[in-house]
């Protein structure tokens, strides 16, 4: 397939705090492809939301020549796959192992980080909530050790995928702004330097590509957003009505 051509065609249905709609356009600026971004309100779902992703009714979505792709870190293998000629390298590694390797990970950040984050937030007592920051915080330990073990056979200042950025740093790198935004919120230091030093220079990293700078949204508003959400622990709120 083209890449230049394919490209030009190219859409993505967002929400500007959205870590899944976050993950989708670094990926797209590392690829170097251009793309038109539509940001929705997911207080009233547009007729295009609801006719390219009718099963879950979230962001993001990707067209592509009009063709819907959803879930971000299926988008980000379509594009990986679809553009295997854009960008300075693949997401995934070349051999079958590293690839399942990573899609763990991956499955890990949703399946494990993310809902025990979200727990912070729901919980009704202090108990629920110190349960749900012991797991979060177990979360970040297994993302740490998982990061040691990448740059073990590499660069001590690479990323999950080795020497370049990877389907792993992209899936966590989307709580990047989230995670900056926790601690004026909630008072917790998701990753803490003094307890995860890998992680934490991976943070800043991310941070500093081009890709992330050109995606990432304002942390005064996710705070804002953010002190919302503890006030009104019952409202439905971006991430929420987000897909992964």
């Amino acid at each position: 397939m083209d890449g230049a051509a394919g490209a030009r065609e190219l859409k993505v249905l967002g929400a500007w705090a959205s870590p899944f709609v976050l993950r989708v356009r670094v990926a797209l600026h590392l690829k170097g492809l251009d793309y038109e971004y539509v940001e929705l309100d997911l207080t009233d779902k547009s007729d295009l939301l609801l006719a390219t992703n009718p099963v879950h009714k979230k962001v993001p979505v990707l067209l592509h020549r009009g063709k819907p792709v959803c879930e971000s870190m299926l988008i980000v293998e379509y594009l990986d796959e679809a553009f295997r000629g854009a960008g300075p390298a693949s997401f995934l590694p070349a051999d079958p192992h590293g690839r399942t390797v990573a899609r763990f990970w991956t499955a890990y950040v949703d399946g494990e980080l993310l809902s025990s984050w979200l727990a912070i937030f729901a919980a009704r007592t202090e108990e629920e909530k110190a349960e749900a920051v012991a797991r979060t915080l177990g979360a970040i330990d297994a993302m740490e050790g998982a990061l040691a073990d990448a740059q073990r056979t590499g660069d001590e200042n690479g990323w999950f995928g080795g020497d370049g950025v990877g389907l792993v740093d992209l899936a966590l790198g989307g709580f990047v702004p989230a995670i900056q935004a926790s601690e004026p919120t909630t008072g917790l230091r998701i990753v803490d330097p003094a307890r995860a030093p890998r992680l934490a220079a991976w943070a800043d990293r991310f941070c500093a590509l081009d890709a992330a700078k050109a995606a990432m949204p304002s942390i005064e508003r996710l705070v804002e957003m953010g002190r919302k959400r503890i006030a009104e622990p019952h409202a439905a709120t971006a991430t929420e009505d987000a897909s992964k």
